[in-house]
């Protein structure tokens, strides 16, 4: 049993941060009551409650002092004297000169890349370089590689956004029309060729959108990756660098990850060293597996307000002729029976037809926007997601849990590795 919120105020004064994290299954609220303060570059309005949903953490800074109350039960809360946040702040000044430079000469922003290891925050240090452009009207492109974390869309996506406002403190970000591609599981190394296959179209879907947009070209792009660094991941960060011709690679605690990009990377490519927050704390797997539920379980009732879901999903009755189901990658064959000509690594990439059946049950699979299965499937982007939430074999139907009550725009969906049982139902 939790034990009863109880209320505190805490002064902090110039250059402090107040850390705290919500204990499982409680929320906490946060009040600003005086002075200025942000979270992770989004600033707080003064009289205002924040609520902050079952481990969550948080992290309030301020540049010139503030006095903030929270209600909540807690797992820790301090007042830390040393922050990275002035280091940040400057990387965030350097990018805008690149951005003034880029507009005075009508050239491209600068596309900066965040790398390390896993929890070292940095999902957190591209919300607040994101955040702080578009306080100065900028229209970054924020790019997520994160297959584990899917902050655009899902877990086991990876997609692209225009970030023209500042994050929500409680919501997030306001996407309009993000760009999403399937990819279907939560590590880049569980089908490798297709992730490489992914990056390099979403570079060329970002390099579009910029030549058409003026704002966005001149804005530049961030673009997250994962914690996967070491062997083919580290292969795999050269890959995401070359293909959307980074400027910047922001390297978050790791010497080694450090030396090892200096020394690969060309000499234009400008590789810095940051320290990591010491409000980062390691996740072991079952809150990774936790948190990629919630993601999902958001994705189709929307973050909480005061306690309620935003959004209801609809369940809709198709029949097994209406969808075509679909996996990526089929089983490896023996070197011996490969055609002549085919690589092995080729079947990663192929579509495998599903029956509808149990064994579909309560998966998640995104709606392709491919028309038929002759169209580039696996460079078509996504619609959105569905959950199987039933079947019935007598009248061969399946009801297709979707946030969207009407009919699917597309037969094609494509299995992801995950599940979902919606107990609200």
């Amino acid at each position: 049993m939790s034990e009863e919120k109880k209320e505190e105020e805490y002064r902090l004064e110039k250059d402090q941060e107040l850390r705290f994290e919500v204990e499982a299954r409680a929320t906490a609220t946060l009040e600003l009551l005086d002075g200025m303060a942000e979270i992770f570059g989004t600033e707080l309005t003064k009289g205002k409650k924040y609520l902050f949903e079952s481990c969550s953490k948080v992290a309030v800074y301020t540049w010139h002092g503030c006095v903030v109350k929270i209600s909540f039960v807690t797992e820790v809360a301090y007042i830390a004297d040393g922050t990275p946040m002035t280091v940040y702040v400057n990387v965030h000044a350097a990018l805008e000169q690149m951005r003034q430079k880029a507009d005075e000469e009508r050239s491209r922003g600068p596309r900066v890349m965040v790398v390390g290891p896993t929890d070292v925050g940095k999902s957190t240090l591209c919300r607040l370089l994101l955040n702080y452009a578009a306080r100065l009207d900028r229209a970054s492109v924020y790019v997520d590689l994160d297959v584990g974390q899917g902050e655009v869309s899902i877990p086991g996506t990876i997609g692209a956004a225009v970030v023209e406002r500042p994050a929500e403190i409680e919501e997030g970000y306001s996407l309009n029309a993000p760009l999403v591609f399937h990819y279907g599981h939560t590590s880049p190394s569980s089908n490798y060729p297709l992730f490489k296959m992914l990056v390099s179209r979403m570079a060329e879907c970002v390099n579009k959108k910029t030549e058409k947009s003026k704002k966005c070209n001149v804005s530049g792009c961030i673009i997250n990756t994962g914690g996967w660094i070491k062997g083919a991941g580290y292969d795999s960060l050269k890959h995401i660098a070359g293909s959307f011709e980074v400027d910047v690679i922001l390297v978050l605690g790791q010497e080694r990850l450090y030396s090892e990009l200096k020394r690969d990377m060309p000499d234009f490519v400008n590789v810095i060293l940051l320290p990591k927050s010491g409000g980062v704390v390691e996740r072991n797997q079952h809150q990774r597996s936790d948190f990629r539920d919630q993601r999902v379980r958001e994705y189709f009732y929307g973050p909480k307000k005061n306690g309620d879901d935003s959004f209801f999903p609809h369940p809709t009755e198709v029949s097994y002729n209406d969808i075509k189901l679909y996996k990526i990658g089929a089983p490896a064959l023996p070197d011996s029976m490969l055609p002549l000509g085919m690589k092995k690594e080729d079947n990663k990439t192929k579509l495998v037809p599903l029956q509808p059946g149990t064994n579909i049950l309560h998966h998640v699979f995104s709606v392709s926007t491919a028309k038929s299965i002759e169209d580039a499937v696996l460079e078509c982007n996504v619609y959105g997601h569905v959950v199987i939430s039933g079947i019935d074999p007598d009248k061969l139907t399946a009801t297709v849990l979707s946030p969207s009550p009407e009919k699917l725009p597309s037969s094609i969906l494509l299995l992801m590795d995950m599940q979902f049982m919606d107990i609200d139902m």
